[in-house]
């Protein structure tokens, strides 16, 4: 019988039976395919894998698997420094963007409270959410593996925690995202970035208690959406200075 020995590494484990976790095993080899689909049939969808050695030497995705091979296979490690020479994946985005799949609606809206560029509906498809992420250059953020694991995905994430609030600290922790965060700069609703509003242009938009507590408001040019700094603002800044605090440990 045809087989290959196999060892993933890292964060690529999570998507192994607990048997073949931090091990080297032997799996069949039923017919000669590409390195992608090998790896993918056992598990890790391709966005998560930034290193493939085949007997030592690194290869890229359309390698064939061959009978008796030894795969490694490694996730983005921030403190390993690998050549774009021998990256099977895509070099990281200069300006990370996202765009996120139906489940995951509340971490669209934390991640926009951070500032960043975050693409959400509630009737988004499969389809076009591949295709918008391959031709818009954004982060797939999903927990749907077959969504993860079509080709036109190049740059992509499945976040692990259920809890939003866990999911936004693993997604800023994977994507070295601190020093990049731009808090309440976006709105929550329709992602576009918000504008300084003049006090009394919005007066008749917001409660009259915010009206006699509250001089500065910001307001989305798109859907006119007014935002304060209310009680829950404090909270979002903890919450900030909390994801700065765990990037500057890690």
């Amino acid at each position: 019988m045809k087989q290959v020995t196999v060892r993933f590494y890292g964060s690529l484990n999570d998507f192994l039976a607990p048997e073949r976790r931090g091990v080297s095993f032997v799996h069949p080899l039923a017919a000669p395919g590409s390195v992608k689909d090998f790896i993918e049939s056992l598990g890790p969808p391709h966005p998560e894998v930034d290193l493939v050695l085949v007997d030592g030497q690194p290869v890229g995705f359309s390698h064939r698997v061959k009978h008796g091979q030894r795969l490694a296979v490694y996730p983005f490690f921030s403190g390993l420094d690998v050549s774009p020479l021998l990256r099977v994946g895509p070099p990281p985005l200069p300006e990370p963007r996202f765009v996120l799949d139906v489940g995951l609606g509340r971490l669209a809206s934390l991640l926009r409270m951070l500032g960043f560029d975050t693409l959400w509906r509630n009737d988004f498809a499969d389809a076009e959410l591949a295709r918008v992420s391959r031709a818009e250059a954004r982060i797939l953020l999903t927990r749907d593996l077959g969504l993860l694991k079509r080709s036109e995905v190049l740059h992509g994430y499945y976040p692990r925690e259920t809890d939003p609030f866990r999911q936004l600290v693993e997604v800023v922790h994977r994507f070295r995202l601190a020093a990049l965060l731009r808090p309440f700069s976006r709105c929550l609703s329709c992602n576009a970035l918000l504008v300084e509003a003049p006090h009394g242009a919005v007066l008749e938009r917001v409660p009259p208690r915010v009206q006699a507590s509250y001089s500065r408001f910001l307001q989305c040019p798109s859907c006119l959406r007014v935002f304060w700094e209310g009680s829950h603002h404090a909270r979002m800044e903890a919450l900030v200075d909390r994801l700065r605090a765990l990037e500057a440990r890690s």
